[in-house]
């Protein structure tokens, strides 16, 4: 009875490692593809003459903005996520940083997702597409 049970554990730990290594596999393919979405939107923005700024970023606690270096635009109002020159994506709240409103904080680009804000409450998820359409129309 012992070795059906070890059986068993075994099989559900292999379906459990396919089906993570499979979600991992489809982030990898929507950040692809919206990585292209997102380069468009630079050279498009650049051509354009869309003005650029430098990005800030909160801490999570809400008070106060950290000065990123990265020049860029946001694309949300509430400026929680930007689009660098560089074609990066940045998610621009942060862990709170120590002396981080007299330094520069640095932040890294994120993998781009295809529906921004996925998991939100509603009305704040959005394809990255008509949010970069919008970014356009500000």
């Amino acid at each position: 009875m012992g070795e059906d049970a070890a059986d068993r554990r075994a099989e559900r730990a292999e379906q459990a490692a396919y089906h993570v290594e499979a979600q991992r596999l489809r982030r990898e393919q929507e950040s692809a593809e919206a990585q292209v979405v997102v380069d468009r939107f630079v050279e498009r923005a650049t051509r354009e003459g869309l003005a650029t700024e430098e990005l800030t970023a909160r801490p999570w606690s809400g008070s106060g903005r950290y000065r990123t270096g990265v020049q860029g635009w946001y694309l949300r109002r509430d400026r929680s996520v930007g689009v660098g020159l560089d074609g990066g994506y940045y998610m621009l709240v942060v862990p709170p940083v120590r002396f981080g409103r007299w330094r520069t904080v640095r932040v890294e680009p994120t993998p781009p997702p295809l529906q921004v804000g996925k998991g939100a409450r509603d009305g704040e998820s959005v394809a990255l597409d008509a949010l970069l359409e919008m970014r356009l129309q500000w």
